[in-house]
């Protein structure tokens, strides 16, 4: 229906606009015609005086037209000399206005009636000679009414031709979006992943299908990575869950009491799983934030044994609590991995912070370097989680980490660098 209503729209003011053309040149060549057919009605006159005029003598005194006037001019053309008529008839309907233009003594042109009425002075020694012509405007307006009609009917028909035209077009631009909305509504919520797949754009129709095919793509792996949020959640909290409850179990099948320490243990992993994930979902960063790195490292250590090798002064631009999230789960994996020693160290490139995240463990198997931010994914007794964890915070703050095999533990992470306040 709203399709439709815009096919409408578009049609209608496709009419509108070609009426409006339509009537503004038909306007125009009235006007134009109307000018012309004047002329030529003038000029037709001034002919006709010319001719009469051509045949004008004076004779013993007298003014005389010669013998070869033409007397078809008796009824539309006449001769006063001196004040009085010499030649030809004036219908009594003009002859009032006929020798008002004869006695003016200047050349002029009006209208009367379907006529026109050309008055001539023509100069002859000693007498004052006017010859005055007619000339019958009726085919003149005949053949303007006539080319009014036909361009006012030739301007129905391209109005017409006008609208029809506009939607075939607009039905057939607009059939892309029948497909579009047909496929949508046949896809339901059962098949997320097809797409419009119209092929190379030809239009901008098939542009817009293109655009919601990648806008379709982003919400699928949009879903897909809360699918692996959740998959996160699930695997990260249910270890320390499973741990307390074996515990738990133990102990009642024991009769012992469980060990405090073991309690503490999993409830601050948990805890600070829970934390981890809670950052990354809520992970922003503003413009003109800026942290010192090497306080957020010592947040993220909190007492760990773990040696910290920073200049003395260098922010990076982004929150505390940020750098805080992402270290943190590298150093977990660190001290989980290490045999004996972690460490960090940092360095200034460019606009940016390196920092890396070091330890003695076996390090990354080469084959694997590119799949260990992947949920599962995971080199020891760990359940790979904690660096799909620091994959999500550092997309989401803009921070570009990566691992490196190089035979040891060793997670490289580019930190935007922090600008001096102006």
């Amino acid at each position: 229906m709203a399709v439709t209503g815009f096919r409408r729209r578009v049609v209608a003011l496709t009419v509108l606009i070609a009426t409006a053309v339509v009537a503004t040149l038909v306007v125009v060549s009235h006007v134009l015609l109307s000018r012309v057919t004047d002329a030529d009605a003038r000029d037709l006159a001034r002919a006709r005086a010319d001719a009469v005029a051509g045949n004008i003598t004076a004779v013993g005194g007298r003014v005389v037209l010669t013998e070869n006037s033409s007397e078809a001019l008796d009824e539309v053309a006449w001769v006063y000399a001196d004040g009085r008529l010499i030649d030809g008839n004036v219908p009594a309907s003009v002859v009032g206005r006929v020798e008002a233009l004869a006695g003016s003594g200047r050349s002029q042109t009006t209208t009367v009636g379907n006529y026109l009425l050309y008055a001539r002075e023509i100069p002859l020694d000693g007498h004052h000679v006017m010859v005055v012509v007619r000339v019958d405007l009726t085919p003149y307006e005949t053949s303007e009414q006539r080319s009014l009609a036909l361009s006012l009917i030739l301007g129905g028909l391209a109005i017409l031709l006008a609208g029809g035209v506009a939607h075939l077009v607009v039905r057939r631009a607009l059939r892309v979006v029948h497909e579009m909305a047909a496929l949508a509504d046949d896809w339901g919520h059962h098949e997320p992943g097809r797409r419009f797949n119209l092929g190379v754009p030809r239009d901008e129709f098939g542009e817009l299908g293109r655009t919601l095919d990648h806008l379709l793509e982003r919400v699928d792996n949009a879903l897909a990575d809360e699918r692996r949020l959740t998959d996160e959640i699930a695997h990260e909290l249910r270890t320390p869950l499973t741990v307390l409850r074996g515990e738990a179990q133990l102990a009642q099948l024991s009769g012992e009491l469980v060990a405090p320490e073991t309690v503490l243990r999993e409830v601050d992993r948990l805890n600070a799983a829970i934390t981890t994930i809670l950052r990354a979902s809520r992970t922003r960063v503003d413009a003109g934030t800026r942290c010192d790195l090497r306080s957020a490292a010592r947040r993220a250590i909190a007492g760990r044994a773990v040696e910290v090798g920073f200049p003395a002064k260098v922010e990076v631009a982004m929150a505390a609590d940020v750098a805080v999230a992402l270290l943190s789960p590298l150093l977990e994996n660190g001290l989980r991995h290490a045999r004996s020693r972690v460490w960090l160290t940092a360095r200034v490139q460019g606009e940016a912070v390196v920092v890396d995240v070091l330890d003695d463990g076996p390090g990354f198997d080469p084959a694997e370097v590119d799949r260990v931010f992947e949920a599962g994914v995971t080199g020891g007794d760990g359940y790979g989680l904690g660096l799909p964890v620091v994959r999500r915070i550092a997309v989401s703050a803009g921070v570009e980490v990566r691992a490196i095999a190089d035979g040891r533990g060793h997670v490289e992470v580019t930190f935007p660098a922090g600008r001096p306040a102006t």
